[in-house]
C-alpha cells in the first residue's frame, strides 16, 4: 500500500504540490488566529462558594455557615477535595474536581448542591454565590489609580464607578477587583446623649431609617387611550433629605434624624488598602475569562485605559505598566520563536553542508512548514494555545521533522548517483529509481516514527497539573512529526524527482570531506569490529557510571519560572490592626523599591470588598515587576531577603505570580513544600504548628518558612444575661443587631445619584466607641421605651479566640510552609519528612505533606510505570519490524547508549531530575532507538536484497553507508535544540532548555557509540549468539561433557 502511495505521489505531484501549498496556507490563517499564551491552561476544575457573613466571628461563620455549606457540598461527584476559610464576617469554600471533570459540569454540579445549602444558612446572611470562572493565568494585570489632588474617597469612587464598570464591559474580562482609597458613604452618625435627651434607642433609629427611601411601582392608568405609568417617588435625591427622616417622637413631636446624630459624606469601615511604589492607591486587579487571549485582551485594555484617561478628572492618573502578564509572554513566545529559527537555520546548513546542493536542501527542508502548521491545526481544533509548550514541542521535533526527508533524499541521491555510473542502455528510468529508492527506506523510516510516538504514550498518562503542562508538548512533538513522515513519503518524492532527476548537476557530487570520513570511519570500524568484548564492558562501565549519576540527582518537579515579576506575601502580627499593617507593609515596599532591579511595586494589603481570597488586614500582597538586565533571580532575591528581613514584626515569602498560583493549585499553600497539620481545636493546632516551624527552620535550603495567618487575637465579648432581657422585654436579636448597628454600621438604603450608588449607613460616631470601655454605656431602648445602657442586660468581657479557621476535607487544619533555594526540592522534602518524625501528636491529630514534591513524585511514578510497558512495546514492535528477537535486542542497546550522555546534559543543567528533564530522555530514547533501525535495516536489506553475503561485510558496508544520513539527522536534531539550550534562563525557556541539553548530550554520546558498538555486538550476536554459540554446537556435536541433563521423570 505505501509503495502504492509513492507510486501516486510521483505521478499526481501537481496534485500533491497543491495539497501541501493549501495545507500550508490554511494551517497560517490558523496560527493567526489561534489564542497566544504563556503555557497551556493549567487551571484544575475549581469553584469557589463565597458568603460575605457580616459581622459574625470566625467561629460562627464556621459553625452556622461553613460547616452546613461543607456538608451539602461533599460527596459531590467528582470532588477531590474541598477546603474552606472561615474570617471575619466572611466564609469562602473551595471545591476541587478532578482534572478530568469540566469546568462547566462542576460548576452546575455546584450550583445544584447550593440551592439544598441555602436553606441550612442564617436569614441574617445573603444566599451562597459562586465567584467568576477564571484560570491560574487569570490575573492578567494590575493597574494603579493615583491622585495628588484627589480625596481617596474621590479616587476609590472614580475607580469603582467608571473604570471598573468600563474595564468590565470588555469581552474576556471576567472580574476586576479594587482595592484602596475610602468607600464612600452617606452616614448618620447617632449620638448617644441626644438618644437619651429624647427617649429613642438606636434600633428604633434602625428601624424607621431602613424604610425613609424607596420608589414603588404602582401599576398603570388609561387615559385618552394611552397608558400612564404609576411610581410613587420616595427615594432621597441628596444626602441632606435622610436627616428630614422621622424616626421617634417626643411629647407627641416628631424627633427627625439631624435632631439625633449628624448626617454626612464619610468613608466607610475599611479593611483594605493599597499603593503604588509605596504611595496609596487605588489597585485594581485585572482577571480574564478562561480562553481568552491574552495578548489581544491586554491591547484592547491599553485602548480602553487610554480613552478612560482622557476622561478623568485632572489630576488623577492610571498608571497601566504596574504587571502585565502579557511582557512575559512576549518575551517567552519571542525566545521560542527565535530558538525555533535559529534551529530551523542551523538545519539547513547541515543539511547542505552534507548534500552540497540547494535543491537537494530545499527538498528535505520542504518537511518543516508542512509539518509546523499541521501541528497547529490539530492543536487549534482542540480549543489549544500556542504557548512555549507548543513552541518548544515544534522546537524540540524541528530537526527530527527533515529527518525522514533527509533519509528519502539522502538515499535519492544516493541511488540517483550510482544510476549515472551506469552505461547509458542500462539505466533505470528516473521516476523508477525515486521510487524505489524511497521504498528501500520506507518501512525504517515508518517503524522509527512509530517508535517515538510510542515513547511519548507515557506523557499522556499524566494526570493534574504535570499532565496539563506536558501533553500539550508531546501532542505537537507527535502531530508534527506523523505529518514529516507523510511528507516524507509523498511530497519528498516528487519534490526529489522534480529537482533532483532533471540534470547531472541538480545532485552533484559525493564532498570530498565526506569521502575522506567515510574511508576514516571504515578504517576505524574495522579495526573494533571483533573487539566487541571491550566496546561492551566500556560501554557497561559509562552505563554503571550514568546509573550512578541518576541515583545521586537531586529531584524536583517543574524548574523555576524567570516570570520578571514577584510576587511578596507580607505578614504581620495576628490581631495588628490595618494602619500598623499598611504602615509595615510601606516599609517592606521601600525595601523592595531600594534594589536597582525593582522597577514597581502594586501592594494590596488586607481584603477587597468582595474579593474572594481570606486575606486579613495584617496579610500584604506585593506584585513587584524587575528590570531584564542586572543580578540573576537567586541573587536578587536572596538580597530581597536580606533586606525584608532588616524590616521589624514581619515575615515574607518570595515567590512569582504563576509558580505561587501553581503552588496553590498543587497544595492550598502559595509555597513550595506546604506542610499540613490537622487537629480537632485551634489550641492544638498552634502548639504543632509552632513544633513543626521551628524544626523546618532549621532544615539548611528551606527558606520562608512560616505558619499561615491562623491565630488566636484579643476578643470584646458581650455576653448577655438573659433573666435581665427577659425583665425589660429585650431579645437577643434587639441587642446584638445594636450592638453591630452602633460599631459596623447597620446598612438602611441607598443613595442613587448616576452613576454612583452610595450606602446609607447608620452607625455611633467611631469617635463615641474608640475605648472598648465604652461600649458597657451602649443605649438600648426597651419595647416600653425605656433607655438602659448595655451593662443592664450584658456583661463585657476581654477574651480570646481565631482570627480564621481554616478547614480541608472537613477537618481544622493549619498550614506551615517553606520555599527552597540552594538545594534541589528532594533533598529538603526528605529532611522535612525526617524532622517531622520526632514530633509527638496528641490524639486527633496528623500531618499531612504537599507541594510540588507530591506532583514530581506521582509523574515520576506514572512515567516510570508506563514507561516499562512502552519498553515491552518498542521490542515487539522492533521484532514485528524486523522479524527477530535478536535485532529488536541489539537496537534497543541505544537505550542505555544514549543515557550516558542524557545524565551528562543533566548534571549540566544543575544536576537535579524534573519532569522536564524526564520527558528529555523520552525524548531522547526514541531518537536513539531511530538510529539503530536506520543501521540495522539497511544491513538486513544488503543480506536479503543486495545478496551481500558475507556476514562481516554487510555490517561494514551497511554502518558505511549508513553513516552520513545517521550523522545528518542526529547533528541536525542536535544543532536544532542548540539555540534552546543555549537560551537556559530565559523567559518561556525554563521547561525546554533543560529538556534540550538533556537530548543534546544523550543524541551524542548515542550516536558516537552507535556508531561502533552497535555493529560490532550486531556481528557478533548474529555471528554466534547471546554468548552461548559454542554451548550450543557442543550439544548439536553430541558433546554433553558440560551439560548436565535433566533425569527423565518417574
Amino acid at each position: 500500500m505505501l509503495e502504492r502511495l509513492v507510486r501516486w505521489s510521483l505521478e499526481n505531484r501537481v496534485a500533491v504540490y497543491a495539497i501541501a501549498l493549501l495545507l500550508t496556507a490554511f494551517g497560517a490563517w490558523t496560527a493567526m488566529r489561534t489564542p497566544v499564551d504563556v503555557l497551556p491552561d493549567l487551571t484544575a476544575p475549581t469553584v469557589t462558594v463565597v458568603v460575605d457573613a457580616g459581622g459574625y466571628t470566625p467561629t460562627e461563620v464556621e459553625q452556622r455557615i461553613t460547616i452546613p455549606l461543607e456538608t451539602a457540598l461533599n460527596g459531590a461527584p467528582g470532588l477531590r477535595r474541598i477546603r474552606s476559610n472561615s474570617a471575619t464576617g466572611l466564609a469562602v469554600v473551595t471545591m476541587e474536581y478532578d482534572w478530568s471533570t469540566e469546568p462547566e459540569q462542576a460548576r452546575r454540579v455546584t450550583a445544584e448542591r447550593l440551592q439544598t445549602a441555602t436553606d441550612e444558612l442564617p436569614d441574617d446572611v445573603p444566599p451562597p454565590h459562586m465567584t467568576p470562572a477564571s484560570s491560574v493565568m487569570g490575573e492578567i494585570m494590575f493597574v494603579a489609580m493615583r491622585s495628588d489632588t484627589a480625596s481617596p474617597m474621590e479616587l476609590k469612587s472614580t475607580a469603582d464607578w467608571i473604570v471598573r464598570r468600563r474595564v468590565m464591559s470588555v469581552p474576556g474580562i471576567a472580574e476586576v477587583m479594587t482595592i484602596g482609597g475610602d468607600e464612600r458613604q452617606v452616614q448618620l452618625l447617632v449620638d448617644p446623649a441626644r438618644l437619651s435627651a429624647r427617649g429613642i434607642g438606636l434600633n428604633q433609629v434602625v428601624e424607621a431609617m431602613s424604610s425613609a427611601s424607596a420608589n414603588q411601582s404602582a401599576g398603570v392608568v388609561v387615559e385618552n387611550g394611552q397608558e400612564l405609568l404609576i411610581e410613587g417617588v420616595g427615594r432621597a435625591a441628596t444626602a441632606e433629605e435622610f436627616g428630614n427622616v422621622v424616626v421617634g417622637e417626643t411629647g407627641g413631636l416628631p424627633v427627625l434624624a439631624r435632631e439625633v446624630g449628624e448626617i454626612r459624606i464619610g468613608e466607610g469601615l475599611k479593611r483594605g488598602t493599597g499603593a503604588f511604589n509605596g504611595e496609596p492607591a487605588v489597585i485594581l486587579a485585572i482577571q480574564k475569562q478562561p480562553g481568552a487571549n491574552t495578548l489581544e485582551l491586554t491591547d484592547r485594555l491599553d485602548t480602553v485605559f487610554a480613552e478612560i484617561q482622557r476622561t478623568l478628572p485632572e489630576g488623577m492618573v492610571l498608571e497601566t505598566q504596574v504587571f502585565r502578564q502579557s511582557d512575559f509572554i512576549q518575551r517567552s513566545v519571542d525566545n521560542v520563536t527565535t530558538a525555533l529559527i535559529e534551529g530551523l537555520v542551523l538545519v539547513a546548513i547541515i543539511v547542505f553542508i552534507f548534500l552540497v546542493s540547494w535543491r537537494a536542501t530545499a527538498v528535505a527542508l520542504a518537511a518543516i512548514p508542512v509539518s509546523v502548521v499541521s501541528a497547529i491545526i490539530v492543536i487549534n481544533s482542540g480549543g489549544g494555545t500556542i504557548n512555549t509548550m507548543t513552541l518548544g514541542g515544534l522546537a524540540i521535533a524541528l530537526g527530527m521533522l527533515v529527518d525522514d526527508a533527509i533519509i528519502v533524499v539522502e538515499n535519492v541521491v544516493r541511488r540517483l548517483r550510482l544510476e549515472r555510473e551506469k552505461p547509458e542502455g542500462e539505466r533505470e528510468s528516473d521516476i523508477k529509481v525515486v521510487a524505489a529508492a524511497t521504498s528501500e527506506v520506507q518501512g525504517a523510516i515508518i517503524f522509527a516514527t512509530l517508535i517515538i510516538l510510542l515513547v511519548f504514550l507515557p506523557i499522556f498518562g499524566l494526570t493534574g497539573i504535570e499532565g496539563r503542562l506536558l501533553q500539550p508538548l508531546a501532542l505537537a512533538y507527535g502531530v508534527s512529526l506523523l505529518a514529516s513522515l507523510a511528507v516524507a513519503l509523498t511530497l519528498t518524492p516528487a519534490l526529489s524527482y522534480d529537482l533532483l532527476s532533471r540534470k547531472p548537476e541538480d545532485i552533484g557530487n559525493e564532498p570530498k570531506w565526506v569521502i575522506r570520513m567515510k574511508s576514516w570511519y571504515d578504517g576505524v570500524l574495522s579495526r573494533w569490529l571483533d573487539r566487541w568484548k571491550v566496546l561492551a564492558i566500556a560501554s557497561l562501565v559509562m552505563v554503571g557510571a550514568a546509573g550512578i549519576g541518576i541515583a545521586l540527582a537531586g529531584r524536583s518537579f517543574l524548574p523555576e519560572f524567570n516570570e520578571g515579576s514577584l510576587t511578596v506575601n507580607v505578614t504581620t502580627l495576628p490581631g495588628t490592626s490595618l494602619e500598623d499593617s499598611d504602615r509595615a507593609a510601606s516599609e517592606v515596599e521601600a525595601a523592595l523599591l531600594s534594589q536597582p532591579e525593582v522597577l514597581t511595586t502594586a501592594r494590596r494589603t488586607g481584603r477587597a470588598p468582595g474579593d474572594p481570597h481570606a486575606q486579613e488586614v495584617f496579610a500584604s500582597e506585593i506584585e513587584a515587576t524587575l528590570a531584564e538586565d542586572g543580578r540573576d533571580r537567586e541573587e536578587l532575591v536572596s538580597a530581597l531577603r536580606g533586606a525584608v528581613g532588616a524590616v521589624p514584626g514581619v515575615q515574607a515569602i518570595f515567590g512569582q505570580p504563576i509558580g505561587h498560583r501553581i503552588d496553590h493549585i498543587l497544595s492550598g499553600a502559595r509555597a513550595n513544600i506546604a506542610i499540613k497539620v490537622f487537629a480537632p481545636d485551634t489550641d492544638t493546632l498552634q502548639t504543632i504548628t509552632t513544633q513543626v516551624e521551628s524544626a523546618v527552620s532549621s532544615i539548611p535550603g528551606a527558606v520562608d518558612v512560616q505558619k499561615d495567618t491562623q491565630s488566636r487575637v484579643p476578643y470584646l465579648r458581650v455576653r448577655l444575661r438573659r433573666a435581665d432581657l427577659a425583665n425589660y422585654g429585650l431579645a437577643v436579636e434587639d441587642v446584638t443587631g445594636a450592638i453591630q448597628a452602633a460599631i459596623a454600621g447597620a446598612e438602611v438604603g441607598q443613595l442613587v445619584e448616576r452613576p454612583v450608588i452610595t450606602d446609607v449607613v447608620v452607625r455611633y460616631d467611631p469617635a463615641q466607641y474608640n475605648d472598648a470601655g465604652q461600649m458597657e454605656n451602649m443605649l438600648l431602648a426597651a419595647p416600653d421605651g425605656q433607655l438602659l445602657p448595655l451593662a443592664a442586660v450584658a456583661d463585657v468581657v476581654r477574651d480570646q479566640g481565631p482570627n480564621a479557621i481554616t478547614r480541608e476535607s472537613v477537618e481544622r487544619m493549619q498550614l506551615v510552609m517553606a520555599n527552597v533555594s540552594g538545594r534541589d526540592l528532594g533533598a529538603v522534602v526528605e529532611d522535612v519528612e525526617s524532622a517531622l518524625e520526632g514530633i509527638d501528636l496528641p490524639q486527633g491529630s496528623h500531618i499531612e505533606l504537599g507541594g510540588q514534591f507530591e506532583s514530581a513524585a506521582s509523574a515520576t511514578r506514572t512515567l516510570l510505570a508506563l514507561g516499562l510497558i512502552v519498553l515491552v512495546g518498542m521490542f515487539l514492535l522492533l521484532r514485528q519490524a524486523f522479524r527477530s528477537s535478536n535485532d529488536a535486542a541489539l537496537v534497543m542497546i541505544n537505550l542505555p547508549l544514549a543515557l550516558v550522555g542524557g545524565v551528562v546534559g543533566l548534571w549540566l543543567t544543575g544536576g537535579v531530575l524534573s519532569v522536564a528533564t524526564i520527558v528529555g530522555f523520552i525524548t531522547l530514547f526514541g531518537i536513539a532507538t531511530r538510529n539503530g533501525v536506520m543501521m540495522v535495516t539497511h544491513i538486513k536489506h544488503l543480506q536479503e536484497v543486495e545478496g551481500v553475503s558475507d556476514l562481516a561485510e554487510a555490517v561494514r558496508r551497511g554502518a558505511e553507508e549508513r553513516l552520513v544520513p545517521i550523522l545528518m539527522t542526529a547533528i541536525s536534531a542536535g544543532l536544532a535544540l542548540v539555540p534552546l539550550a543555549i537560551a537556559m534562563g530565559e523567559p518561556g525557556s525554563e521547561i525546554q532548555a533543560p529538556m534540550a541539553i538533556v537530548i543534546l548530550c544523550g543524541l551524542t554520546s548515542s550516536t558516537v557509540l552507535n556508531m561502533l558498538v552497535l555493529p560490532a555486538i550486531y556481528l557478533k550476536v548474529t555471528r554466534d549468539g547471546w554468548g552461548v554459540g559454542r554451548l550450543r554446537d557442543r550439544i548439536q556435536r553430541g558433546d554433553d561433557s558440560t551439560v548436565t541433563k535433566p533425569e527423565p521423570a518417574s
